[in-house]
């Protein structure tokens, strides 16, 4: 497995993630990044693309979504509750809707979500092997807004909730839709949304 990390375009820097098995096949976690970015780098590694992860279906986080799906056929993989083709969840027709707990393997790899509802209905947490894919969600130190129209403050407590008891490592890097990367533990311990819910573990 390879990780290759791009970023979207100002203001929003939003991570984008190329995920790349051993047969290079690739799932691209948020498609932020344009796809001319995207493509140069699938050229570089030889690789194919041929699924597409959201985190959560803000348009940020979602620029080169219909081009890639476009020349690749990739399959496009999200919660429902996020496939509004509104101006600020503007995804549509999921070739896959996710539910929680699912595994979706490629190859040697396996992703495993959990929804985490709160910034949107539809915010999900993928882990591969120790690669935790937190959207907006769980940032390094923060936490992703609650204040849109289709956020809600109690659903994002009760998922930080979740999050401080998964049975996922410490160890596992954090990997954000915006700003730094992390690690579970260290934000369980020290991030000031999540760790009051760690008490106890």
């Amino acid at each position: 497995m390879q990780i290759m990390h791009l970023t979207g375009a100002p203001p929003y820097y939003t991570n984008c993630f190329l995920v790349i098995s051993n047969a290079k096949n690739v799932a691209v976690i948020d498609p932020a990044a344009p796809a001319a970015a995207v493509n140069a780098a699938l050229k570089e590694q030889g690789a194919t693309l041929t699924h597409i992860l959201l985190t959560h279906g803000h348009f940020d986080h979602v620029t080169s979504l219909e081009e890639l799906r476009g020349q690749w056929g990739a399959k496009l993989c999200m919660f429902q509750q996020d496939a509004c083709g509104g101006r600020m969840l503007p995804p549509t027709a999921p070739d896959v809707c996710f539910a929680d707990g699912d595994e979706l393997r490629l190859d040697e790899l396996t992703f495993t979500v959990y929804h985490t509802p709160g910034h949107t209905m539809g915010s999900c947490c993928i882990l591969c092997g120790e690669y935790f894919f937190t959207g907006d969600t769980l940032f390094a130190q923060d936490i992703g807004r609650t204040d849109f129209a289709e956020s809600s403050p109690e659903a994002m407590r009760e998922s930080l909730r979740r999050l401080a008891n998964l049975p996922v490592a410490d160890s596992a890097q954090v990997l954000p839709g915006h700003e730094e990367f992390s690690t579970l533990g260290y934000e369980r311990a020290h991030n000031p949304y999540l760790a009051p819910y760690c008490a106890g573990r």
